[in-house]
């Protein structure tokens, strides 16, 4: 698995982008090839989730969109999936309320970028509930992993994410917008 300190890998992957459930809507087509160049100079929130339609990856897709906006504020883009194909994802979002236009991208991941950052659970074939945080230079600033089962806590990457962009260190709990050391 890479780690912190180590540059994204070369991937190329599908995304659903975010407001769409149709494959085309008013002409524009739903869907977006993005890769390791995508998104110059901003910071990447890049999670995955082991598979659509099941129990536990709603919640935590729902609450990484309900902070859409606090990630924005700091100059981040957020791009979740899983290895299941871009249509899906849309028709997850057509048929899950909570997840009816997405204001965030759903990746259909070939494996290029699972298995470049080595979150492939061997036993499962999916990928393992991996979080990392990509600064505007494609380099991995944060990782955490949890097994298939636990959902994690989007709030605490919102709180990474502003503990890494103040360049300072940083305490232990530290609260957005918090002092630093």
């Amino acid at each position: 698995m890479l780690t912190v300190g180590d540059k994204l890998p070369e991937f190329s992957v599908v995304a659903a982008k975010p407001g769409f459930n149709m494959p085309e809507e008013n002409g524009e087509s739903a869907f977006e090839t993005i890769n390791n160049k995508s998104f110059e100079g901003k910071w990447k929130i890049i999670f995955f989730y082991p598979k659509d339609f099941t129990f536990v990856c709603p919640t935590e897709i729902v609450e990484f969109a309900k902070l859409s906006e606090e990630f924005a504020d700091r100059d981040a883009v957020v791009l979740g999936g899983s290895t299941d194909n871009e249509f899906v994802k849309l028709a997850w979002r057509r048929e899950h309320p909570d997840l009816k236009s997405l204001n965030q991208y759903s990746f259909a991941d070939n494996g290029s970028l699972v298995d470049g950052l080595g979150v492939r659970d061997q036993v499962e074939n999916v990928a393992l509930r991996a979080t990392f945080i990509v600064d505007p230079h494609n380099v991995i600033q944060h990782v955490s992993v949890n097994n298939l089962n636990v959902g994690r806590n989007p709030a605490e990457i919102v709180r990474i994410l502003d503990g890494l962009q103040t360049d300072e260190l940083c305490p232990c709990n530290r609260a957005l917008g918090g002092e630093t050391l």
